[in-house]
């Protein structure tokens, strides 16, 4: 009966990751293959700004619009990202060039924005905001192109092109708000190669937008929806009065290139970056640095311990054993169970469970799984697995509370399910109804937050109850001591054992956590919750790092969106404690485990 406990969760885990192995096709990521004049739609996905952290669906503004709107279905990760995927009336056919074209609106009768669609507008463009819009499932992009070296012929050559997504709705100058009414699309092709006598096949491998400003008096349009742009710059750009009505057309043309990129490579552009080099550079150098110097504190550690661990066991003079000191004189107090273990395995049950998604979703990733063409699937595949990985929080926390001396299993259990995905939800749900407020498309909706609660008490909660049962039944961790009946006093601790004093040390320097426990050990030995919550005292430091962020890099004045940037960093520092915290604190109990146990004591 044992050993098949142990399997379980091991099995369950093996289900779990060859279920429909033979179904390893993604939906979205095939190719789509054109034909000349095919049609190639234009779909926009929504409004977005990092001044405000809102974002909006794409016909909240008053765009032109299709005879019928027809929302995309979308999944669970779309959805809380705020995607609402649309049809547009943007009519683009395959390797077919269009000069101008009136978007809505007929020559002599342009269209009308009300004051309240005008002063709208004026706030959007005002707050940053982008629009994004894909075609075949590919992002538009806007071309940037710098330049480091200004002076004289050097300038073509340092030229630097950089693409951010999606294209600003608008700009302000001189207190003037204009509006970005005319879309230069550009569009790139790669023709595939095929035998004789067959039609060719085009596929879309990159989507570039140029916008433009264009008042109404500068754009020439005639009967048949066509427009002619003026030349040059001799245009003024569109301004929208949020006082008064504004009159404007909304414009666009379309223009194709053939494109050496083959559909395979089509997101490299977007997934590039500016300081590639710098970046890999940074990540190198910290990786560098934390391996030297946990080699240097290991080696230190190891031989310190190997010192100790000899003169502990030394059995020439016997009065010399019976005299205990250091790390051996706490050896009976060293694993009495803590205060509140119910509390304590429970978070640490929730932190396996956010260790195994995690790892699960960077192995899916890695398999090529959760490709960017997959919208929404990283994030759907996160809750999934979260979900599903409540087996192993389950486990993991039952077997450390009978080995902690707890006996309501049940009651275990249930805090284990519903202590850190209720806190999450909480926030999530109180965030959700000033998101509501304000009309964002980023607001969950009623019957998504209905399908995530049933999923939390349908799938994890009873998947908890079934791990916690078979790790409670388990046999406990085998300690290699006995605990005293009566615990050893311990002596006024100094202010630098104060817990908080400990998480600032050890979130200033992680891979020194090993000796500030064992010096934790030696003085106090009430380590359980010190131990995880000194481990995770890194998030304490992203904390402040969020704070200095929000203070000096970013615009966000306002009252809702400030909340929501320190709901979600609030939501990210506690999960990161919870992870962090729980692998330091199963490293340190395996530690100490391993050294106590190299240890005689009579």
């Amino acid at each position: 009966m044992a050993a098949a406990m142990d399997w379980l969760p091991w099995s369950l885990l093996l289900l779990f990751l060859t279920w429909d192995t033979s179904a390893f096709y993604v939906p979205g990521v095939a190719p789509i293959n054109f034909h000349q004049n095919d049609p190639v739609e234009i779909k926009a996905v929504k409004l977005t700004s990092s001044r405000t952290q809102l974002p909006y669906e794409y016909y909240s503004l008053p765009f032109c619009q299709p005879s019928t709107i027809t929302y995309k279905a979308e999944n669970l990760g779309e959805v809380l990202r705020g995607d609402r995927i649309v049809n547009t009336p943007f009519q683009v056919l395959m390797n077919s060039e269009k000069k101008c074209e009136v978007l809505c609106g007929k020559s002599n009768k342009p269209m009308t924005l009300s004051v309240e669609e005008s002063r709208l507008v004026a706030e959007r463009i005002s707050e940053d905001y982008y629009v994004h819009l894909i075609a075949d499932n590919l992002p538009v992009a806007t071309r940037l192109e710098l330049y480091s070296n200004r002076d004289g012929d050097d300038k073509k050559k340092e030229k630097d092109v950089q693409f951010e997504h999606g294209y600003r709705l608008g700009f302000t100058d001189v207190n003037k708000i204009y509006l970005h009414n005319h879309l230069s699309f550009i569009l790139y092709y790669h023709r595939e190669d095929l035998e004789e006598d067959q039609e060719h096949t085009y596929r879309v491998v990159r989507f570039e937008v140029i916008p433009q400003s264009i008042r109404l008096e500068d754009l020439k349009a005639d009967e048949k929806s066509s427009c002619t742009l003026p030349e040059g710059t001799n245009s003024s750009p569109q301004e929208i009065d949020p006082t008064k009505e504004n009159q404007l057309y909304f414009t666009y043309s379309v223009h194709w290139e053939e494109s050496d990129i083959k559909w395979a490579s089509r997101w490299d552009t977007y997934l590039t970056m500016s300081d590639v080099q710098i970046h890999w550079f940074s990540i190198i150098n910290s990786v560098v640095v934390v391996f030297f110097l946990s080699g240097i504190l290991s080696m230190i550690i190891i031989r310190t311990l190997r010192k100790d661990i000899a003169n502990y066991n030394k059995e020439d003079d016997i009065e010399d054993t019976m005299e205990e000191s250091g790390w051996k004189l706490v050896h009976g107090d060293v694993f009495r169970p803590p205060q509140y273990p119910m509390i304590l395995s429970s978070l640490l049950g929730s932190g396996i469970q956010l260790f195994c998604m995690i790892l699960i979703v960077i192995f899916v990733a890695m398999l090529g799984m959760l490709s960017p063409s997959s919208r929404g699937a990283l994030m759907t595949t996160a809750c999934f697995l979260f979900m599903f990985m409540g087996v192993f929080g389950g486990f993991s926390a039952g077997r450390l509370y009978r080995t902690l001396k707890g006996h309501r299993w049940k009651k275990g259990a249930f805090c284990t399910a519903t202590l850190y995905p209720g806190v999450v939800f909480g926030i999530c749900f109180i965030l959700n109804c000033f998101i509501w407020g304000k009309h964002s498309s980023g607001a969950v909706p009623f019957p998504t937050m209905v399908a995530l609660l049933c999923m939390w008490f349908g799938i994890s909660l009873p998947l908890v109850y079934l791990g916690y049962y078979f790790g409670f039944r388990k046999q406990p961790y085998d300690n290699p001591v006995r605990t005293n009946q009566i615990p050893r006093q311990i002596p006024e601790q100094r202010w630098y054992m104060n817990r908080f004093v400990g998480i600032l040390m050890a979130g200033i320097l992680p891979f020194g956590a090993m000796f500030i426990e064992l010096f934790f050990i030696f003085s106090d030995y009430r380590w359980w919750w010190r131990n995880f919550l000194v481990s995770g005292g890194s998030a304490f430091y992203v904390l402040v790092y969020a704070i200095f962020y929000f203070v000096n890099k970013l615009d966000i004045v306002e009252f809702i969106p400030s909340l929501l940037y320190f709901g979600y960093t609030a939501l990210m520092v506690l999960s990161f404690w919870l992870l962090t915290g729980t692998i330091g604190f199963y490293a340190a109990y395996m530690f100490v485990r391993k050294i106590y146990a190299a240890v005689k004591i009579d």
